[in-house]
This record gives structure tokens, sequence and C-alpha cells, in this order.
């Protein structure tokens, strides 16, 4: 039997990792049906990171009012692991994609990404892995 391992990132602003992963899983089992396909969703620690972590450690999603890059409300999330490791994405709260057309790294702020620190510690998460990648 083959075995075919997929190991994608996203593709920035259009799918995600899981996504890419879902079509391409059916490609390949449409042209050889007995092969197995393995698929990891990978992320670089922006957008995607959460769910990756979520969908090969388990746990659960976290979703909360945030202050966005431009101090306006958003919803914000992070995830907290199995073993109660929380996984906070920068993206999350001051992604690219929160400024698209108005981008102004000297304007922009990461506050929102302490709101999501600060709510992990307040649920008991004492390690936290946070992803850098996609920041404003």
């Amino acid at each position: 039997m083959k075995k075919i391992v997929l190991a994608p990132d996203s593709f920035k602003g259009t799918m995600s990792a899981l996504e890419i992963c879902r079509i391409m899983s059916k490609a390949i089992i449409r042209s050889f049906p007995r092969c197995e396909v393995v698929s990891i969703p990978m992320a670089d620690g922006g957008e995607g990171t959460v769910d990756c972590f979520l969908t090969s450690v388990r746990g659960e999603k976290v979703r909360l009012e945030i202050s966005g890059p431009y101090f306006e409300k958003t919803e914000g999330f992070y995830g907290i692991l199995s073993g109660g490791t929380a996984v906070i994405e920068m993206a999350a709260a001051a992604g690219l994609p929160m400024v698209k057309g108005k981008e102004n790294p000297g304007k922009t702020t990461t506050y929102g990404v302490g709101q999501l620190i600060a709510d992990a510690l307040k649920k008991g998460c004492r390690h936290i892995i946070l992803g850098l990648g996609g920041s404003c």
C-alpha cells in the first residue's frame, strides 16, 4: 500500500492548512483509491497555528472579545491543549489580514495579544506557546 504524507502551511489569506489537506487528500484518493493519506497541517507561528495544534494534539478553542490592531473591538481566540498549555497566535489579535488596506506599523498595537495571554492565565494556564508569525 502506498502512503502519502501531506504537511502544508496555509495559503496566506485564502485557505487554511486544514482546507488544503482536505482538497489534496480528495484528489489523491480519487487517483489512488488504495493509498493511505496522512494529513499533518502545519503553521509557521502565524495564521492557523492554533488550529494546527488543536487538530494534532486536541484541545479547546477559546473565543473572546479583544482589541484589534487599531484598538477596535474584535473577536480573538486561542487554544488550550489537554494538558493546560495555551497556544496563542499573534495573528489572531494583530494579524496582517486585520489591517488590509490600512497598514501602518507605527499606529497598530498588539494589545489584544496581551488580552489573550491574560485570559489564558486567568483560566489557569501556566505554560504558553506564542506564535509570532503574520503580525501587523
